[in-house]
C-alpha cells in the first residue's frame, strides 16, 4: 500500500511514518517547514520527502492520504485530494486501527512532560525485555527514532491533548483506547481550540471515560485539576503519586539527580541518571507506576533508568565553546519555562543562566499566556526574547517587570548578536522554542567557536 502524509514532520506525523514503513507500507509524505530531528529521521528511514504542498505530490493516486491536524481546508494538497474522492484518514485513526488494535496500549497524557514521561516508561520496558513498540512526540537518544512498532503486547504513545485533523475535532488521545494512562498534569493550553479550562477537562475525561475497569489510571496527586477531572466520573482504578501519603520522591541530589521512590515514606527504589530537575522527578514516579502496572516491579524501574539518556530538544546538551554551555528545550508553556531556567539553575548554581526564548505556539499568538510570562523567566539571569510570526501583542510591555533583565530581539540575527555581546564563560545558555528558531543553537555555538579561537 502506498501511504502520503500531509504534513509529515511533525514528530506525531514523522513517528506515525516510522511504523506505516516499518509495517511494509510504501510512505511518501510533504510539508512546509522541514527541521531536524524528524527530517534527520525520516531521511534516515529512506522516506521521500516534498517541500510543500503540489498536488503533484499525489500523483500518481496514493491509497490513502494521512492527513496531519496543520493541514486546513485551502491547502492545496488537500483540496486535489477532495475534489478526487481520495481516502482520507488522520493520523491517530491510522494509528488505532493498523497498530494499537489487540496491543496493551500505555498513554501518557498531561499538558507537560509527556514526550520525557513516554520515553521514560519506554525506557523502562525495553530495559527489562518487554520490546514495546512506541511513538513518542520527540526523539529518545537511546533509541535515536521516534517510533518503531515493537515485539511484545506493549505500545506505549504520547497521548496527546491537540485536536486530531480539519475534519476530526475531537483530541488526539480520545482514539488510543489505553489499558494504562498517566495524567502527569492539566493547565489550559492550545488556546485556540480549548477556548476555556472546561473545554479541556472534557476532552481529559472522554480519554478516561475509554480505560477499562480492568485498566488503571496513574495520576499526579499534586494537580488538583486532574482531580476534577476524575471526579466526571471514573470506573478504573486509580494510583497517585507525589503527595508523602502515596508514591512520591525523596530527593537525594538537590538538583534531581538522584532521589528515592517511595510508598507513603517507605523507600522501595532508588534513581541516579543523567537528567536533572523536579519535573522530570515527577515524569520517573508516573513513567516506574506506569512499568509496575505492566508487570515491572518499582525496584528494577528505578534500575532501568539509570542509562536512559535523555530526549532530543527536553534539555538537551547541544554542546560548549568558549566556555558556555548552550541547552536546547522544547518550552513554550510559561509552567514548562520556569521549569526548565529553575531545573538548570538548581544544576549549575551561581554559573549565570541566559535565557533565550521564541514566542511561537499558537496559544502565545493569541496573548493567552502574556500575563505569566515576565513571572515565567525571573529564575533566569537575563533573557533574551524574540517575538515569532503573528505576535501582535506588545511584548516589551509585558515584560516590563524583568527591567534591564530583559531583552526584546527582533530576529534570530538580533538575538544572536546580544546574546554574544553579554555571554562570558561559565555562563549557560538556554535556548527554548517548540520550532527550529533558525539553527540559532548551532549558530550560537560556532559563533562563541569563533570568538574562542580569535582571542
Amino acid at each position: 500500500m502506498r501511504i502520503h502524509i500531509l504534513g509529515i514532520c511533525g514528530t506525531f506525523m514523522g513517528g506515525v511514518a516510522a511504523l506505516a514503513q516499518a509495517a511494509g507500507h510504501r510512505v511518501t509524505g510533504s510539508d512546509e517547514h522541514v527541521y531536524p530531528p524528524m527530517s534527520e529521521q525520516l531521511r534516515s528511514l529512506g522516506i521521500e520527502l516534498y517541500q510543500g504542498y503540489l498536488p503533484e505530490h499525489l500523483q500518481p493516486e496514493p491509497d490513502v492520504v494521512i492527513v496531519g491536524n496543520v493541514i486546513s481546508r485551502g491547502n492545496p494538497a488537500l483540496e486535489y485530494a477532495l475534489d478526487r474522492g481520495m481516502d482520507l484518514m488522520s493520523g491517530p485513526e491510522w494509528l488505532a486501527r493498523h497498530v494499537l488494535r489487540d496491543r496493551w496500549v500505555l498513554a501518557v497524557a498531561g499538558t507537560h512532560g509527556k514526550t520525557t514521561t513516554t520515553s521514560l516508561l519506554t525506557h523502562i520496558l525495553d530495559r527489562v525485555g518487554l520490546s514495546p513498540g512506541f511513538l513518542v512526540g520527540g526523539v529518545p537518544t537511546g533509541f535515536g527514532v521516534s517510533a518503531r512498532l515493537g515485539e511484545g503486547p506493549f505500545f506505549v504513545v504520547e497521548a496527546d491533548e491537540y485536536d486530531t485533523a480539519f475534519f476530526d475535532k475531537r483530541a488526539k488521545f480520545v482514539h488510543y483506547r489505553p489499558r494504562t494512562l498517566i495524567l502527569n498534569n492539566l493547565e489550559h493550553d492550545h488556546t485556540d481550540i480549548y477556548p476555556d479550562l472546561d473545554s479541556l477537562y472534557r476532552q481529559f475525561h472522554h480519554v478516561v471515560r475509554t480505560v477499562p475497569s480492568s485498566g488503571q489510571i496513574v495520576v499526579n496527586g499534586l494537580d488538583r485539576r486532574l482531580d476534577h477531572v476524575l471526579e466526571m466520573g471514573c470506573w478504573t482504578p486509580v494510583v497517585r503519586f507525589g503527595a508523602d501519603d502515596s508514591w512520591h520522591a525523596q530527593l537525594i541530589e538537590r538538583d534531581g539527580s538522584a532521589f528515592r521512590v517511595c510508598e507513603a515514606g517507605t523507600p522501595v527504589g532508588e534513581v541516579r541518571w543523567a537528567l536533572f530537575g523536579q519535573h522530570n522527578v515527577a515524569n520517573a514516579l508516573a513513567a516506574v507506576l506506569a512499568a509496575r502496572h505492566a508487570g515491572v516491579p518499582v525496584a528494577e524501574g528505578c534500575r532501568a533508568l539509570s542509562d536512559f539518556s535523555g530526549v532530543r530538544r527536553r534539555l538537551e546538551h547541544r554542546g560548549e565553546a568558549g566556555g558556555v554551555a548552550v541547552y536546547d528545550d522544547f518550552a513554550h508553556h510559561p509552567t514548562a519555562i520556569e521549569l526548565g531556567i529553575d531545573a538548570l539553575k538548581r544544576r549549575v548554581g551561581n554559573r549565570r543562566v541566559l535565557a533565550v526564548l521564541e514566542l511561537r505556539s499558537n496559544s502565545m499568538r493569541l496573548g493567552a499566556h502574556r500575563d505569566s510570562l515576565a513571572h515565567s523567566l525571573l529564575g533566569a539571569d537575563h533573557s533574551f526574547v524574540v517575538p515569532g510570526a503573528g505576535i501582535s501583542w506588545d511584548v516589551a510591555a509585558t515584560l516590563a517587570p524583568l527591567g534591564a533583565h530583559a531583552t526584546v530581539c527582533p530576529d534570530v540575527d538580533a538575538t544572536i548578536s546580544a546574546v554574544l555581546s553579554s555571554a562570558r564563560p561559565n555562563d549557560q545558555i538556554l535556548v527554548m522554542s517548540n520550532g527550529g528558531f533558525g539553527g540559532i543553537h548551532e549558530r550560537l555555538l560556532a559563533e562563541l567557536a569563533g570568538r574562542e579561537a580569535g582571542q
